[in-house]
């Protein structure tokens, strides 16, 4: 399977951005599908995650209210709409799909990754 980021870009605070992440490749069932960040010297981080059974979702409380985690099945797409944005939510941002756990875990339970896209806020 192959997940491929893209909607990243330079944004000004306040502002918003869609990020996609398009699914290619063989068929693997995923328990969860979710969206980490990562800025240079820090632990990377869940941000939003989608139960793939009943589409229940979960947010980090940094980004409550702010962002919106949603599929295309169809396309086999899932999109991060991030709105409000502020400087410290700049980041590499990547997509995840995870075969072991059904919520919002730890990078090492995901098992499949895209290869990231840049957000950067401007003040």
């Amino acid at each position: 399977v192959q997940l491929v980021e893209s909607g990243g870009g330079l944004v000004q605070a306040g502002g918003s951005l869609r990020l996609s992440c398009a699914a290619s490749g063989f068929a693997r069932y995923y328990y969860a599908i979710a969206w980490f960040r990562q800025v240079p010297g820090k632990e990377r981080e869940a941000v939003s995650c989608m139960r793939t059974a009943d589409g229940r979702t979960e947010y980090a409380d940094s980004v409550k209210g702010r962002f919106t985690i949603s599929t295309d099945n169809a396309k086999n797409t899932v999109y991060l709409e991030m709105n409000s944005l502020r400087p410290e939510d700049t980041a590499v941002y990547y997509c995840a799909g995870s075969t072991q756990v059904s919520w919002m875990g730890a990078p090492h339970e995901f098992d499949d990754w895209g290869q990231g896209t840049q957000v950067t806020v401007s003040t």
